[in-house]
């Protein structure tokens, strides 16, 4: 099984990336892979609604740059997503937030490609904000019809300069019971895979008639 790994921070080495790694641990652990893919520090155009996905349904962005397009193939392959971000101004980086709108908006459109995949969330903060931006990432599982497992308290760890969020025992526990809830929960979904619910056909309404 294979978990593709997003960090949307600009530091491949900060804070962020090693309460990835502390999940990471624990799935490789169990013989998921977990190939990375970072996204912080990349110039990635927003979303503008102009909704080619939808057109052509062939899981490809009209904007044809080095990093969605690139990584959608290996997103849909995958089965399962565990993206990590900092906190900014109570929100996620804005380039991960640019990512991941694409890409789930590309998935969706191509044919709700994301369902039924296991997806995760982590933050590192500093002080506060973390519940937002937790909170933030978890929407575009939920709306995507994507399990999501639960660890021993929401998913975050505290830290300033790269290395502090180690020194948080109480952050690094929830990353690896996180870990270990996520290896199962995958592993029961690959043995209930005949067993999942068909897709729905989506009915779509406006507030204004």
């Amino acid at each position: 099984m294979k978990v593709i790994v997003i960090n949307g921070s600009p530091k491949p080495r900060g804070n962020t990336a090693l309460a990835l790694d502390a999940v990471c641990a624990v799935l490789n652990g169990k013989g998921i892979e977990t190939p990375r893919i970072e996204v912080g520090t990349g110039a990635i155009h927003g979303c503008i609604a102009c909704h080619r996905c939808s057109r052509e349904k062939d899981c490809r962005c009209v904007f044809d740059d080095d990093l969605v397009n690139k990584s959608m193939d290996d997103i849909i392959a995958a089965d399962g997503v565990l993206i990590g971000s900092p906190v900014y101004y109570a929100g996620i980086n804005g380039a991960l937030k640019a990512f991941l709108d694409r890409v789930f908006f590309v998935a969706s459109a191509s044919g709700s490609l994301m369902r039924h995949k296991v997806g995760a969330a982590v933050v590192a903060v500093r002080r506060g904000g973390e519940i937002a931006a937790w909170d933030q990432v978890n929407k575009y599982f939920t709306i995507s019809e994507m399990f999501v497992p639960s660890s021993v308290y929401w998913n975050m760890a505290f830290g300033l300069t790269p290395g502090e969020v180690l020194e948080d025992p109480e952050g690094m526990d929830t990353m690896q019971m996180l870990g270990e809830n996520m290896a199962w929960l995958l592993e029961a979904r690959q043995k209930g895979a005949a067993a999942l619910p068909a897709l729905r056909e989506k009915t779509y309404t406006n507030f204004i008639r």
